[in-house]
Formats: structure tokens, sequence, C-alpha cells
């Protein structure tokens, strides 16, 4: 087994914390910091979860019933407890007690536990605004043992929820028995979600003063450090991204080294960069000249209320009028607030800011959520990129020609209509082959937003080359994060001595996340032809690699990974055990199935691998790899 994965698979131990303070609750808080705790206690943030009540529960549990797809449920009320009796389509019956309760508008989800402290985020929700109950996904069908069945591993609220909905939350996994003994400090988004724990602030308060590392008023979260930090601490939940922690970190930790961004790929994003998936916000911004010149979440929303500023067009034009603002000296006073700019009835829906520049999709059935990018309106690239236009969205009898045309009426001006981007990815999503000389110059390219230029490096992915490695060598050193690890990734097809020269400086990034982009490029790096020093660095980095991994192993995404560096290292039966493990978490997972019962076929032999692909086949039946394996080996 070669000798660095053997030291991956070593149990490394965590490296001692930093004396931290001591979470004192929300209610603590609000004693001192009255306004600020009023806002708060209104907010969708106070509201994120909470425990089952009269004043909480807005569902009508008192003897409803909601039936979908061949399931039936039961609504109903017993003392203090809110039941859920659930014929599932299989016919089993479970009576569900209402564990805790998640949001407030425009939809109330509802969770149960299902046993070994897993709890599941139900299907059926509460439609606020219409006062009835709802299915999530109608149109999909999810039986029981389905991994996006309500109990299945994608709805486990442990894993995929509950650090972005309480303060001080720990998963406590238990690999073994597959359990959770999940705990935290105050459910809900409260005071110290944000602010991080408060003991050492109430110390203050009496003269003490806070320790180093501590704000001047001691939090670990610093306000007042610039506006990265600021917008690093709300994008720790608004964003698509890997956690590379267990539960939820300090308030304060930079967001690089705590989450691995998702960038505009196709699934999430459109390839013009508007919101495709639910990516929550923080992918887009980075993509505005609003973040790229200063603005944070602060400038629009209320930091405890969470409302906006202003109302209607009011929070844009706080900036973008004819008194400009002077925090933000680039930008041009004009008037956008008339119809001069926006050529729509004054009052109406076409003249407010957000539906040119903010379009919004609808999650979750009945949730609409904005764009966050700020874009120009370019139906001229609608065919293009095949992205959404916002002027036939709301304009639906007409196409993106007469928008095109009735834009470039108004404007004359093309500034705003030169090469984009989306062109680019939209090309490179379809041909790959075609837009590699594009995408390199876009990821060399000052001008354009960081997210931007690493998504051009992740495309260029699939066609990597050692000239490729060298041209954008430079760019492991660039100030943005994002940048330094599309970089880093790109390395792979660097000769193996290039490779760990560009990237022994990486593996010390400041930045976890860098420093594991770049350490999953030195898997196949022998030992032998570092120095010891060189060695020592590679390992370190390998154990943040690793403590990271470990922090996630009730996703079948992990074992995917595990299985991947078990084959590199040879090492079939650690690659079967973690192939074993994806199936169990996500029966219907296609991508684990195939390979499994190849190792199963090379580890115990014909009569075994039939078996595994007998499994298979019950549970994806029409999985054609599958079915070709079934028939080589069932000739």
């Amino acid at each position: 087994m070669h000798r660095l994965f053997a030291l991956f698979c070593l149990l490394w131990a965590m490296p001692v914390s930093a004396q931290i303070p001591d979470y004192v609750g929300s209610e603590r808080c609000i004693a001192c910091h009255e306004e600020a705790g009023t806002l708060w206690s209104g907010s969708h943030h106070a509201k994120a979860w909470t425990q089952p009540g009269p004043d909480t529960v807005l569902a009508d549990f008192d003897g409803t019933g909601f039936d979908h797809d061949g399931m039936e449920v039961t609504f109903r009320i017993d003392g203090p407890d809110y039941l859920a009796r659930v014929v599932e389509k299989d016919g089993s019956t479970t009576e569900y007690r209402l564990h805790s309760v998640v949001g407030v508008a425009p939809l109330q989800q509802y969770l149960f536990e299902t046993g070994r402290g897993h709890l599941q985020s139900f299907d059926v929700v509460w439609d606020v605004e219409q006062g009835e109950w709802l299915h999530l996904y109608p149109d999909q069908d999810l039986p029981p043992g389905d991994g996006l069945h309500w109990t299945g591993t994608y709805k486990n609220w442990n894993a995929r929820c509950a650090e972005c909905h309480a303060a001080g939350y720990r998963r406590n996994y238990g690999q073994r028995t597959r359990s959770y003994a999940s705990d935290q400090a105050e459910i809900g988004v409260g005071c110290e979600a944000c602010h991080g724990p408060g003991s050492a602030h109430l110390d203050w308060t009496t003269g003490k003063t806070p320790a180093e590392g501590l704000s001047a008023q001691g939090f670990t979260m610093d306000f007042a450090s610039g506006s990265e930090a600021v917008i690093g601490q709300c994008a720790g939940c608004h964003s698509r991204r890997e956690a590379l922690a267990d539960g939820n970190p300090l308030p304060g930790t930079p967001y690089h080294d705590a989450y691995t961004l998702a960038l505009l790929r196709p699934g999430q994003y459109h390839a013009d960069g508007q919101i495709l998936d639910e990516v929550y916000v923080y992918g887009s911004f980075l993509q505005s000249k609003m973040y790229a010149n200063g603005v944070t979440c602060l400038n629009c929303h209320n930091a405890h209320s969470g409302e906006l500023l202003a109302e209607g067009n009011a929070v844009c034009t706080q900036c973008h009028s004819a008194a400009g603002n002077p925090d933000f000296p680039s930008l041009s006073p004009g008037d956008y607030d008339s119809a001069a700019h926006h050529h729509h009835p004054e009052g109406g829906a076409g003249a407010q800011c957000v539906s040119c520049h903010m379009p919004e999709k609808v999650y979750m059935q009945v949730d609409p959520r904005r764009d966050h990018s700020f874009r120009i309106p370019r139906p001229d690239m609608a065919a293009e990129t095949g992205a959404p236009d916002t002027c036939t969205s709301c304009h639906s009898d007409r196409d993106p020609v007469w928008a095109t045309e009735t834009i470039a009426t108004w404007f004359p001006d093309d500034r705003n209509r030169q090469p984009h981007f989306g062109q680019v990815f939209a090309r490179a999503r379809s041909a790959p082959g075609s837009a590699g000389p594009d995408l390199r110059y876009l990821a060399q390219d000052e001008a354009q937003p960081g997210i931007i230029r690493a998504t051009a490096l992740f495309l260029l992915e699939p066609a990597a080359t050692s000239e490729l490695a060298t041209e954008i060598a430079g760019l492991l050193a660039h100030h943005d994060p994002l940048i330094r690890s599309a970089a880093a990734s790109l390395q792979r097809a660097a000769p193996v001595q290039d490779r760990l020269q560009r990237l022994l400086p990486v593996l010390q990034d400041p930045r976890r996340s860098v420093r594991i982009a770049a350490a999953k490029q030195m898997i196949n790096v022998p030992p032998e032809i570092m120095s010891n020093s060189q060695r020592a660095i590679v390992q370190q980095a390998m154990a943040d690699w690793q403590r990271s991994i470990r922090t996630r192993l009730d996703f079948p995404e992990t074992h995917l990974v595990l299985g991947g560096i078990a084959l590199v290292g040879r090492d079939t039966q650690v690659a079967e055990r973690a192939f074993r493990e994806v199936v169990t978490l996500d029966p219907q997972h296609p991508d684990a199935w195939p390979m499994l019962v190849r190792l199963v076929h090379a580890n115990k032999g014909p009569e075994a691998a039939r078996q595994a692909l007998r499994e298979g086949l019950s549970q994806v039946p029409d999985h054609p790899a599958l079915l070709g394996l079934q028939s080589q080996m069932n000739p």
C-alpha cells in the first residue's frame, strides 16, 4: 500500500484549541440590548428553529389530513404533543411526535425523530400564506428506502441543516451505530450565532479585559474588522458550501477556513451565473460590482431583524441616486428611480429595481428568492447561454429578440453588451474543447470577480495539461482563496516534481480550504522524492484533509471520496467498505453500485459479485452500467 495513503489513514490528533468563551443564551443579551432584542425576537433568525407549542406551531394539527402519491398523513394534538400518523405508500404506518419546528414564513417545516437520534425534515409542510398543507416534491416518486425520502440521508436535519439553525451546534455522529447525539447551546439563530459566545463580553461589562484573540468587547466575531469579515459571517449559512469542520464554526472564523464554496457549476448556476438550484446568496453576491466595491449585507439589511433598511427602491437609492453615497465614491451619481432609467410606469412592478436587477426564483414550492449578483439584463445572451431572461420572464408574450431590440433603443451605448463570461461558460459546458483559450483568458483576467476566475479554472480541469499547469502557476499566490484553491486543483496535471515544488507553499496556506485543495493533489506523490521537511509539510496538510473528512462520515459523498483514495492506494478491501457505506446511506446512489460490484468481484469472487449486482438492481433496476455488468456476468 502506498505509504502516503497509509499515512492518510492514521487517526490524527486534533490540535489543542485555545480557550474560548462560554455560551450564555440570547436572553442574557437582551437583558441589556433591549432594542436589538426586540428587532431580533420577531425575525426569521429567531424563529429558524423552535420548540413546538401554541405560539410556534402555525399548522392546523387538529384532526387534519393530507394525501399524496399513496402516502396518507393524519395530524392530531394530544395534550402538549403534536402528532402525525404517517401511512407510507408501501403500507407501513408510524405515528411520530413533533420534535421541533423550522421557520415561520412563507412555509413552516416540521421535524420528527425516527430513531437513533435522527431528526428528519418532513416533506409535508404548512403553507403559511394559503393556510394549508403542501408537499415540497409533488412530482417526485420518493418511496421509503429512497435516499431522498423524508426519512432518508438527504433529509436528515442533524447533518444537512441544523448547523445553520442553532448556536454552538455539535453533530456528534457515531459512525459504527449510525446514530446522533447532537446538541447545541441554543436552537434558533440567536445573538451568539453571529457574535460568538458571550461570557467574555459579560466579563468585559464588569471591567475585565478580554483575552487575546477576542474583540475589544470580548467577542470572537468583530463586526468592525472590515467588510470581508462581515460578509463572511453571513455567508457561513447563506451559501452553498462544504463544511470543513463539525457543527458550526465559532463566529469570526474566516469563511475559507471553515468552508469550501461551491463554484458556478452546472446544476447549481446557469452558465451566466444566475441562480438555478438553491445556492443561498453568497456565490451570487461575489459576482457583483457591489461586492467588489465594499458593499456588505448590512448596507441593505438590518442586522437584527434581517429586514431591508428601507422599502421598495429606497433601499437602492440610498446609494444609487443623484446625491450618491460618500461611502462608495466610485459609484456614478444619477437618477435611477425614474422612467428615464427604468422605462416602466412609475410605481408598477417594472419600475422596481429588483424586477430587472434581482430576478427571483421560487424554491420549496412557495419560497421566492432573489438573485444577488445585481446583474444588468442581457436578453441578447438568452439563446446562447440558455439562462433565464428577466425581460421575458415578465413579458411572457414576447421573446428575447424583442427584449434585446427594446433595450438597445433605450440604451444605445453598448458598453453593457460586451462579451460576457456566461457565453464562454455555456460553450465550455456543451463543448469543452472549444472554450479552452477563452477560459484561460478569463482565469487570468484581473477585471473578473474571483468566483468567475475560479470557475474558469474548474472548467479547464478535464483538459488540464502540464503546459496549462505551468501557465496558471502564478495564481497559486493570488490574494483570493477561491482562485488559489482552483489553481491548486489544476496542478494535478503537472509533473510530480513540479507539482511538489509549486504546492509546498500552498500546503501551508493560511486558509484551510486552500490547504485541503492542495493536499488532494499530493495523494500519488511518492514520499521518497521528498525531503524530511517537505514530507512534514505534506503530512500536516493531509492531516487537515483527513480531519475534515472525519467530520462528515454521515454523508454518502464522503465515503465516495474515501473509496477513491483507497483505490489510488490500491487497497480494494478499504475501497469496498467505503462504497458499501455509500449505498447503505444512499441505496440509489448511481455511481457507487457499479464500483461496489467490481470491488466485490475482485475481493470475494464472481458469486459474491452477482449477489451485490442483484442488490444493486433491486435499488436501481434501470442503471445502464449495472445492466452491462449483468450481461457480462450472466452471459
